[in-house]
Parts: C-alpha cells; structure tokens; sequence
C-alpha cells in the first residue's frame, strides 16, 4: 500500500499561546477537576488536596475585609500613593446584614435573597447575631470553587483580581473613600 501524507492545511495545531484552550471554555477539561484548571501551576484556586489555595484565600480575606465589622484600621496616605497591596481582616470581623448585602451587590448586582440569607445562616459559620465570619465565607468560596470554577474566576475579576490572582486597578478598588484601607505589610517583610 502506497504511503502519503495528509495535507497541512486539514491538520489542526493546536496553539499553545492561544488564550481559548478548549473549544468549551466553561467546561473543565475531562482530565481536570474544579479549581485546579489554571495553567499557572501557582495561581490555581484550590490546592492538591482540594482546599483553597493560600493565593485565593489572600484574595478571599481582601474582598471580605472590604465589607466586614470591624473595619480594618484606615490609612491617611492614598492608594494611588502606596500602589495597590491586599487587605487583612481585623481579628473576630463579621459580615453584617448590610456588609453581606453589598458584597453581594458587588459580586452578583443584587443582594441575596432572604431565603439565601437564611441557608447562609443555617450551614455556615456565622456569629450569635447571624454575621457571616470569615470561616464562612470561605466555607462559600469552597463550595462555589468545587462545583464552578468559572464563577469563582467571576467574582474574583468583579473585585480587582486577574488570572493570576493580582489585585488590579478598577474603579471599586480606587474607591477608596467607601473602603478605607489598612497598613500595607512592612517594607522589609518576607511574607508572600
């Protein structure tokens, strides 16, 4: 049987630089599983054993110090000043009614429901008031990463982060009259 060769032109490369890598971006890959998507070994979301990663959860403690009570201690210097560097919750903050409602606003484009309010209440770790803490609020980033990988990624660019988890300018972060900011780390720390 005569040998020959398949014409260029019906073969397809596969692009290793293209920014779609499936032809179903909001599907993980059959070889893949929530969270750990990313082709950046050190920005995925959850880690090997499938906790969030210490780069989300930077991420996770920045947005809920946005919105938490106690605020975290304001600076007099301004963020354009200081460049921008992630925030950290005070000890023992919560979420408050009106706390959770802006997240959500921020996040979603409405609060949640009072159905949701009541689930969030009801299987997370809240308060005696009923304030989300920061254990809950991660509790949910932890159940929405596993089951939707792509509307995690979605609040995080909602708040600032890229694809590589960096806190980027946007119009919520140069904000910062609605949310004053903390201390930035010391200059000579050697925290990551």
């Amino acid at each position: 049987m005569p040998f020959t060769m398949t014409p260029t032109t019906d073969i397809i490369y596969h692009d290793p630089g293209s920014r779609v890598q499936s032809p179903r971006p909001g599907t993980p890959e059959p070889s893949s599983r929530q969270g750990r998507r990313n082709t950046q070994p050190d920005t995925q979301l959850l880690d090997d054993d499938g906790a969030i990663s210490q780069k989300l959860e930077a991420c996770l403690k920045h947005i809920f110090t946005k919105y938490c009570s106690p605020p975290p201690p304001a600076i007099s210097i301004s963020r354009k000043s200081l460049g921008l560097f992630l925030l950290s919750p005070p000890e023992g903050a919560y979420l408050t009614p009106e706390g959770l409602d802006q997240w959500a606003r921020d996040t979603n484009g409405a609060p949640f429901s009072q159905e949701t309010k009541d689930e969030l209440i009801e299987f997370l770790d809240v308060t005696d008031d009923g304030g989300l803490t920061l254990k809950g609020f991660m509790q949910i980033y932890q159940l929405q990463t596993e089951n939707d990988e792509e509307e995690t990624w979605r609040d995080l660019s909602n708040h600032g982060f890229d694809r590589t988890l960096t806190l980027v300018s946007t119009r919520r972060e140069d904000d910062t009259e609605q949310h004053p900011i903390a201390e930035p780390p010391p200059t000579g720390s050697t925290e990551s």
